[in-house]
């Protein structure tokens, strides 16, 4: 595998990117909006899914039009830039938010929220691009262990911060992200072809509704997104709310909660890398398969947990499936999808993933809310991975990757 440019600063986006995730919507964010903004568990736990699953809304919304445009105009890394600043920004401006600005609390993180997931589309499509297949799950192994690593360096940061003014920690979140990834801007590739100028809106809906028209030709494919749809349903909401189920469950200060993803992050590192390794050998269906199992043992080692201690087990197992189970995913949605229309697919990608973590985020919220004890909503989140990864047994990822490999655009 050849690491030159392009894939240093592919990789680089992963660690600039983590920061947001790790410390906005896991770890700090989260537990301040419900506790101090909004000051009541279960009303800030419902409207902290609120938030999330209309973020993922508009992401999904806008993901697929966008990504035909950025394919059609050749300007995937314009939109990457772009999306990638919009949270930068709305992720400074949560300095802003105090006590009961609850509207303004939820608006800020939902643009935030918004512009990270957005950009993520025009990223992953990046990959097809700058390795060959068939190293593609060592580097999207590469992107996500390197990421881990500046989610763990964005856990020190914040670390410090917090014990000076727990706001300060967001607009230093926003630094690290904008200045770690101008890597990815200065050294990226772009391979660029001739555009000309056109009605780009009409270009996306014709090649949207051309895909939609012919998605049976991709039927593994199309069977994959399925399944990641659900699935990724529960990875999502263990990723918005496992600091607010310690917070609650445990007591768990924020210096205790930024050491427990500290441990997280180191597992999930290896987890990441492990696994890419991993999936070259035996495949990313069987890999995935093996994810969601332990994301299973996640979520009940959760559910029975008596203290502290036994959370901080959790952690390192959730840490390695997290890892794991979404670079593996990434490369095989890559490997499945023909490579001149890998941006759109990516949309679609979004479109379904993003449309389902509406859902994860509102079925916890409010099942706590309703119940009073978020041990119930783990329960039903475990049926997200149960039930993608039966859908994900009817996957052929032989067959699969073999239509994408010869498919050639009508």
């Amino acid at each position: 595998m050849s690491l030159n440019k392009s894939v240093f600063g592919w990789v680089m986006y992963d660690f600039a990117n983590s920061s947001f995730t790790t410390i906005i919507v896991s770890v700090i964010y989260s537990v301040y909006f419900r506790n101090v903004v909004v000051g009541s568990e279960e009303l800030g736990t419902a409207l902290w899914g609120r938030a999330v699953s209309i973020s993922m809304l508009m992401v999904g919304i806008s993901a697929p039009v966008f990504g035909a445009i950025a394919d059609y105009s050749r300007s995937k890394k314009k939109f990457l830039f772009i999306n990638t600043y919009i949270c930068v920004l709305f992720t400074s401006l949560l300095y802003f938010v105090s006590e009961g600005d609850i509207f303004k609390g939820m608006f800020f993180f939902i643009i935030a929220n918004f512009g990270y997931n957005s950009a993520n589309v025009f990223y992953n499509s990046f990959l097809p691009e700058i390795t060959e297949r068939s190293n593609m799950g060592k580097v999207s192994g590469w992107g996500w262990g390197v990421g881990y690593v500046g989610g763990l360096l964005s856990l020190f940061l914040a670390l410090y911060l917090v014990e000076i003014d727990i706001r300060l920690v967001y607009p230093a979140i926003g630094l690290f992200f904008g200045i770690f990834a101008l890597f990815t801007f200065f050294w990226l590739r772009e391979f660029q072809r001739p555009s000309k100028r056109t009605n780009y809106l009409k270009v996306a809906y014709n090649r949207i509704s051309y895909t939609w028209k012919n998605i049976s030709r991709f039927k593994q494919l199309s069977r994959f997104i399925v399944s990641y749809f659900i699935y990724n349903d529960g990875i999502i909401v263990v990723i918005s709310f496992a600091a607010i189920y310690g917070a609650t469950r445990f007591g768990m200060s924020p210096q205790q909660m930024i050491i427990y993803f500290i441990i997280a992050q180191l597992t999930s590192i290896l987890g990441a890398f492990s696994f890419g390794y991993i999936l070259d050998r035996i495949g990313c269906k069987k890999t995935i398969t093996i994810t969601l199992l332990i994301w299973i043992v996640v979520v009940l080692g959760a559910f029975f947990s008596r203290d502290v201690t036994d959370y901080y087990f959790v952690g390192v197992l959730a840490g390695i499936a997290i890892g794991s189970s979404q670079s593996s995913s990434r490369t095989m949605l890559a490997l499945l999808t023909p490579s001149l229309k890998m941006t759109e697919f990516f949309g679609f990608y979004a479109l379904t993933g993003k449309l389902a973590s509406i859902f994860g985020p509102l079925v916890y919220g409010e099942i706590a809310r309703i119940t009073g004890s978020q041990r119930w909503s783990l329960i039903a989140i475990m049926f997200f991975f149960i039930t993608g990864g039966i859908i994900l047994q009817t996957v052929n990822e032989t067959a699969g990757r073999r239509v994408a490999e010869d498919w050639k655009e009508d």
